[in-house]
Parts: structure tokens; C-alpha cells; sequence
């Protein structure tokens, strides 16, 4: 979740209003927190935002109790987690939302990352001019024939409505529970029995989890992207170009070097019949920690997938 800093624009008319505001937000980062989840704020442009004119949350901070004050400018200057340090949009990215430029802000960060693969939700104050779920936002691409892209985002403003979602959910809460949960959950792929076995040896980060269950739908989805005659589909090929291509793509294939190298920490046995291998070099990535997902490669209409490894970095030098 990404702490949405147009939400604060001006609209509070004493520190009294404010305070009641931040409180909420604050509120709803301490129910995320308990599910283990966490909302990123911006390291700086938060601080730099008006909530009265001539105001900014930094000055109107100040006037909060020494508790509060505390909590605040621990969570806006120290500890964050701050969205900014790993964003995946950049300034060249054409992001609007309702006719407003959102690029270089969490609104369009928490677009892009949906559109990537990475389900990302917005914080917002309350009241502001986003009291509203969910927030539509696009990805304009000009040129290359490339179809602009629109996603809805949910947008929390409540810690009641956002508690009640989270206890409805079933997160992963282990590198086990990942497994079992992917085993079941992912019927277009094949797992080897091994394949997360290197994950056990390492310690649990829940942020990791999710993003690899991320990576498996994609591969899931894409495996399932054919029609009735075997041809990819629009879904299949739009998936391809957003997440296989490209410097930041979810996926890709290990350069030359990387498979010379490392030729043999690249081939696996195949799970449906361990008399065979497979020499596996594409591969989806976690950025923190370096974790990869490695499957067989091209993925084609009537074939299986096979996910054959989930663990650390395999090409380190």
C-alpha cells in the first residue's frame, strides 16, 4: 500500500481537522502492520505538502503532541518504508487520472505496479478529494502501437473496512504455506517436488512471498492464454510484451555468459519424468531479496509449464 500524497491538498481548515486525518491514516498503516503488511510513504513529498494553505504537513506536525509528533516523523524521515528508493515507474512514464498527470506521484506508482503485476493499493486522507475506491488511473503509451492501459486501484480510508478485508483473506505466512498454496492455487503449472526447497534455508519475508505468487499467476495466466486453435491471444500477447520484454520486465532469460557458466545449476530434472532434464535460464525475479523463479521455456499451446526451482539467485558472481 502507498500512501497517497495528493490526498493532501490544502483541504484542512485548523490543526484540530488535520490531526483527526493523520490519526486515521495512522490508524489504517497500524491495522496493515499487524497483517504484516506495510504502507510506503514518499521519503520527503509528504512532509512538503500543504494541508492548509501556506501550511505544510511538516509545520502542522509540530503543533501535534510529542507522542504523535514522534510517530509521525519517525514513519515520514527514518523508517518509512519509502515507495521512492525502489519505484518501478519513471518520469517518462505518462500516467493520468481524471484528466491529472499523476506521474512521479504514488497514484501512479500504485498504477503502475498493478499493471506489472503487482497488486498495490493507495492510502489516502479522508476528507480529501480521493474519498473514493476504486481510483481508475492510466498508462498512456504513444507510439509502437501499444494500447494505453487502465486499472482501478483500491484506495483505503478506513482501518475498520481495511481490517475486516485483510481477516478475510488467507495470507502466506511461510515458505511452506507459499508452497502449498501455489500447489493448489496454480493448476496450469507443474511444480517439481523439490523446487522450494531453497527457499527453506532462507528466512521468510513475506513481501518475497507475494511477489513470487505474483510471478505464478503471470506464468499462469499466460499459460492458459491460447484460443481454441493454438494461437496466443490478445490477454497472452499483452502479457508477453508488459512482463517478458524489456530492462524491467517480471521475467527473463540469463544472458550468454550466464549460461555457459552456470550451465549446470541451470538444468533440472524434469518433475514428470526425472529421466530427463530440462535446461531452465528464464526466469522471474524478486528484487529484495535477490530470490528467482526459474520454469521452462517458450511456453506453447497443449504443453506443460514446469516451475522447477524458487530460491536465491542462482548466476551470482
Amino acid at each position: 500500500m502507498l500512501a497517497n500524497e495528493l490526498s493532501i491538498h490544502g483541504q484542512f481548515h485548523d490543526t484540530e481537522s488535520f490531526r483527526d486525518a493523520f490519526t486515521r491514516l495512522m490508524a489504517i498503516r497500524a491495522v496493515a502492520r499487524r497483517f504484516d503488511q506495510e504502507v510506503h510513504c514518499h521519503s520527503g513529498v509528504l512532509l512538503d505538502a500543504e494541508v492548509r494553505p501556506d501550511v505544510s504537513m511538516r509545520q502542522a506536525l509540530q503543533r501535534l503532541s510529542v507522542d504523535e509528533k514522534r510517530s509521525a516523523m519517525r514513519w515520514l524521515t527514518h523508517s518509512g518504508p519509502f515507495w521512492d528508493v525502489c519505484r518501478r515507474h519513471s518520469s517518462d512514464d505518462y500516467l493520468e487520472c481524471g484528466g491529472e498527470v499523476v506521474t512521479d506521484s504514488a497514484v501512479g506508482e500504485a498504477a503502475y505496479r498493478t499493471l506489472h503485476g503487482m497488486n498495490c493499493a493507495l492510502v489516502s486522507f479522508t476528507p480529501s478529494d480521493w474519498d473514493r475506491s476504486p481510483i481508475e488511473a492510466t498508462w498512456r503509451r504513444w507510439g509502437g502501437g501499444l494500447n494505453d492501459r487502465t486499472v482501478a486501484l483500491e484506495n483505503w480510508r478506513d482501518a475498520a473496512t481495511l481490517e475486516n478485508r485483510l481477516r478475510n483473506m488467507s495470507p502466506i505466512r511461510s515458505w511452506e504455506g507459499l508452497r502449498r498454496t501455489s500447489a493448489s492455487r496454480f493448476d496450469s503449472l507443474t511444480f517439481a517436488d523439490n523446487c522450494f526447497d531453497p527457499l527453506f534455508g532462507t528466512p521468510f519475508v513475506k513481501s518475497a512471498a507475494d511477489r513470487i505468487v505474483v510471478l505464478f499467476e503471470l506464468l499462469d495466466r499466460l499459460a492458459r492464454a491460447f484460443d481454441a486453435d493454438g494461437a496466443r491471444t490478445p490477454e497472452g500477447h499483452m502479457i508477453y510484451q508488459d512482463h517478458f520484454t524489456g530492462d524491467r520486465g517480471s521475467f527473463s532469460d540469463s544472458s550468454d555468459s550466464e549460461k555457459r557458466d552456470f550451465r549446470e545449476a541451470l538444468t533440472f530434472r524434469r518433475p514428470d519424468d526425472t529421466g530427463k532434464s530440462l535446461f531452465c535460464t528464464w526466469h522471474g525475479k524478486v528484487r529484495h531479496p535477490a530470490l528467482r523463479v526459474h520454469f521452462s521455456w517458450p511456453i506453447r499451446f497443449g504443453e506443460p509449464v514446469y516451475v522447477v526451482y524458487a530460491g536465491p539467485k542462482i548466476t551470482k558472481r
